[in-house]
């Protein structure tokens, strides 16, 4: 290992190697990701399975890590490092991309003292315990005093940053870089013209009945069912691991140990089928990311756009379609024969599309879930900029739900404290499930066009041909291209929602007959 003295004094004289420099390098960076992988496990923890009265000490214990980590990545010696291999002309291309990330990376890390990382995260783990505590009481007021300072956190975090046109760019990039509310503005107003339409044909049409998903479903059944169709989709239990949340999520703290959390509702069967696939299709991607790059850019996910066309992908494209169920109903069938005898495959497949609008974002159809989305967009875009205050949000979300899609919360939960990202001081994530819906569909397209008897395998329940193509496309690629490009790579042209409403309405047409 080099030392920070011995980097300084070969900066004239390049006595020290290129590959020696790359090494210390990547072991800063190792152990940056190591603290950031101890502080996911207890994250995880918090989640799953810890227990309440550890609230206060599990906050403590996440601060220290995630500014010791921030420490290591905004070091002196990490700058000096990265400035150095940025200079070499004998860096291999991998190891080229890395460097210019991590440096990029760093520079935007500098922006944040460690003393606002440390209260960001003492925040967040105290947000987290009043949702928690709001939720079980339905009582948005019990939240909203622990959000408001996270938002202002948040619009601090703004301001460290920087930015151009709207606060709410500053955040848009944590998650999807380059995405800004000029480009959002822009997606959201095609959304408000394209689907209203469609869901209008649909409401002219006969409902489709989805009472099969309301039986009484054994909990147990339905967790081994949910493990029956991961182990077939590629999902490696050597490798990761199922438990059960307050809200369905998948972490990751190596490729080698994925976590994917769900909930199960004995008289809705589809809650947690849906999440399962949902989660599924995240921890295949982060299983795929490359091993031998951990802790560095190629070995992480491009954006929380791709990582929801991966989670969407295999959600919606596949787990909602005539193939998956070709192969996965009779074992259904077999395992609810009381539930699900008298119901043909086409009516099951049909109460998987059905359209309706409702209230909850995680069990949304796949048309009405965007408005869901834009929803969320538009109030935190209101509470960044200032023009809405923490405590009016319940009022607000009432009034844009009966606006878009006709339906009125009754209580909190069902309402404003139904997602766990604010408490996360997650502002920007949303509009990346719109995001990743769309190039879902233009990614799912193109492997049918590519992939030689994709669906017919599926069909047999057979997934490894779409799983190859998507390790071969998505993930191994890590950061090394940015979401557009990667799009552009993949399918010859930029992100094209056109493919997403393609979609949808070729899939309608034929499960409600209009034309």
């Amino acid at each position: 290992m080099i030392e920070q003295t011995e980097i300084e004094t070969s900066v004239n004289n390049m006595s020290v190697t290129t590959q020696e420099l790359y090494t210390a390098y990547c072991d800063i960076m190792q152990k940056a990701a190591d603290l950031n992988n101890a502080s996911a496990v207890l994250g995880w923890d918090q989640e799953v399975y810890m227990p309440p009265k550890s609230a206060t000490m599990r906050a403590r214990q996440l601060a220290t890590l995630a500014t010791e980590a921030h420490s290591l990545l905004t070091s002196e010696k990490l700058d000096t490092l990265l400035n150095q291999l940025a200079a070499r002309n004998d860096l291999a291309e991998d190891q080229r991309t890395n460097v210019e990330l991590s440096l990029k990376d760093l520079n935007k890390n500098k922006k944040l003292p460690a003393e606002f990382v440390d209260q960001l995260s003492r925040q967040t783990s105290e947000c987290f315990n009043a949702w928690i505590d709001a939720r079980k009481k339905n009582d948005f007021s019990v939240f909203a005093p622990s959000l408001a300072k996270m938002i202002e956190l948040k619009k601090k975090q703004v301001e460290y940053y920087g930015y151009a046109g709207h606060p709410y760019n500053a955040l848009l990039d944590d998650y999807e870089e380059g995405a800004t509310v000029e480009i959002l503005d822009r997606i959201f107003a095609g959304i408000r013209a394209n689907l209203p339409p469609i869901l209008h044909r649909i409401q002219q049409q006969q409902q489709v009945s989805d009472d099969c998903f309301h039986s009484y479903y054994p909990k147990q059944l339905q967790w081994d069912f949910s493990i029956d169709v991961l182990k077939h989709i590629g999902f490696d239990f050597e490798a990761g691991r199922q438990d059960y949340s307050e809200h369905p999520f998948t972490t990751s703290f190596s490729s080698a140990d994925v976590r994917l959390t769900t909930r199960v509702d004995e008289f809705d069967f589809a809650s947690m089928l849906w999440s399962c696939i949902h989660e599924g299709g995240h921890g295949l991607y982060e299983q795929g990311l490359p091993a031998d790059q951990y802790g560095l850019p190629l070995g992480a996910a491009v954006s929380l756009g791709i990582h929801e066309s991966q989670s969407r992908l295999w959600e919606n494209c596949v787990g909602r379609g005539n193939e998956f169920w070709t192969f996965f109903y009779p074992r259904l069938q077999e395992l609810f024969p009381e539930q699900l005898s008298m119901v043909t495959k086409a009516d099951f497949v049909k109460a998987a599309n059905r359209v309706t609008p409702s209230l909850i974002r995680t069990e949304a159809d796949e048309l009405t879930y965007h408005f869901h989305v834009m929803i969320r967009y538009e109030i935190e875009k209101g509470l960044i900029e200032g023009s809405l205050l923490p405590g009016e949000i319940p009022g607000k979300w009432n009034e844009l739900y009966e606006h878009y899609l006709g339906v009125t919360p009754a209580d909190d939960k069902t309402g404003a404290l139904q997602d766990v990202h604010w408490s996360h001081g997650s502002f920007g994530y949303f509009p990346t499930y719109t995001l990743g819906s769309f190039y879902a569909a233009q990614f799912y397209a193109q492997a049918v066009a590519e992939v030689s008897g994709l669906e017919e395998q599926m069909a047999k329940g057979d997934f490894s041909l779409l799983l190859d193509w998507l390790r071969e496309e998505v993930h191994m690629h890590g950061r090394k291209y940015n979401s557009e490009r990667l799009c552009e790579l993949i399918t010859g042209k930029p992100l094209d929602p056109q493919y997403f409403i393609s979609y949808i309405t070729e899939k309608y047409q034929d499960i409600y007959s209009f034309c």
